[in-house]
């Protein structure tokens, strides 16, 4: 779960990366008053090919990371991650990959919830955000999504040699253990595990070289703060 909330450093992350549009609001007028100004009630925080990152997007991105990191990324790179997430959700809808299930989604909102003091807690910390139960599932669905995909698309050609093994073994699984005070196996009782975060960076690795190759070939312009109404 970490992995998939991170990963938009990967990537989290984290809105939609779907087509939108600008919209604007604008209040009833009373009988005999003059329109004087539109309310703006989002705007276009990026372009990116003939699609758009709406201000909401990124205002929600960095309200999640605030509720789970306790802190938010900045602007740029709240939009550098919108960005990346567009470029995996269109691959993932090319290759029509199935999104999560109900089930898998309520059991990533419990794990959240659970690294609160209590529901109660969590539910305030989600006010004071901004965000609604609602949307933190669909923002965890997101990341299911978005992270499943890379791993699928990336798995299969993730490779742990013997040598690497050995090397992660002595050089950070072993240390780690010893300055807990903790028992250390022997290298082949923990193996399997070892292999699995050596594949897991693996597919971080060739993830963010895809992204940032993919990104190079793409247009992206991203709207100033100060360009905002």
């Amino acid at each position: 779960m970490q992995r998939a909330i991170l990963i938009f450093a990967a990537l989290a992350w984290l809105a939609g990366a779907t087509a939108k549009c600008t919209r604007a609001q604008t209040a009833p007028l009373a009988p005999g008053a003059t329109q004087t100004a539109s309310v703006q009630v989002d705007g276009v925080a990026a372009r990116i090919e003939d699609d758009i990152i709406m201000e909401s997007e990124v205002r929600e991105l960095a309200a999640f990371q605030q509720l789970v990191e306790g802190k938010s990324k900045p602007r740029e790179d709240l939009i550098r991650e919108l960005a990346d997430q567009w470029i995996v959700h269109g691959e993932a809808d090319a290759a029509r990959y199935p999104e999560p299930s109900r089930e898998d989604v309520d059991h990533a909102y419990a794990h959240l919830v659970a690294q609160f003091g209590s529901p109660d807690d969590f539910a305030k910390r989600c006010d004071k955000a901004g965000l609604s139960e609602a949307a933190v599932r669909g923002l965890l669905a997101q990341q299911l999504y978005l992270s499943r995909f890379l791993d699928y698309r990336f798995r299969p050609a993730a490779q742990v040699s013997p040598e690497q093994l050995q090397k992660y073994y002595d050089e950070e699984f072993a240390p780690q253990l010893k300055a807990r005070g903790d028992i250390v196996p022997p290298l082949s009782d923990v193996e399997d595990t070892i292999r699995e975060v050596l594949v897991q960076r693996d597919i971080d690795e060739r993830s963010a070289q895809w992204l940032d190759d993919t990104r190079k070939r793409l247009k992206i312009d991203v709207v100033s703060a100060g360009e905002l109404p």
